[in-house]
């Protein structure tokens, strides 16, 4: 395996020689090691977990974001998985919030608040 620097070739995103590469670490997109690099983080926050409820830009639709939790990439889908489960709810993980279809939120506070999160329930 070839080790390279971070994307010094100014974004090349093909090579006739080894195909499609990733623009962001220069290797072939099937070695790209990004995605392992952005799963390994975890976010840093104050410990409080914020439930709140949101419209916009949904055409009056209420969904349940959830933020504050400071789990990697891997985790925090399982726990989206879980919560979607018991809430019967549809849902998805965007950029380390989770959101649920519909107003959920005292069902997801008694759900986190068991597995030890601290909640609060903030907006409208």
């Amino acid at each position: 395996m070839v080790k390279r620097q971070p994307n010094t070739h100014g974004g090349l995103v093909f090579s006739t020689a080894e195909g499609k590469l990733c623009p962001r670490c220069g290797h072939k997109v099937d070695e790209c090691i990004c995605r392992e690099l952005a799963d390994s983080v975890v976010p840093s926050g104050d410990g409080i977990v914020r439930l709140k409820r949101e419209t916009k830009g949904r055409k009056g639709a209420g969904v349940t974001l959830i933020t504050g939790i400071c789990l990697n990439n891997p985790e925090l889908k399982a726990l989206a998985k879980e919560l979607k489960k018991k809430c019967g709810s549809g849902g998805a993980v965007k950029d380390g919030t989770i959101e649920l279809q519909g107003n959920v939120r005292e069902q997801v506070q008694v759900i986190l608040e068991k597995k030890g999160f601290k909640v609060k329930i903030c907006g409208g």
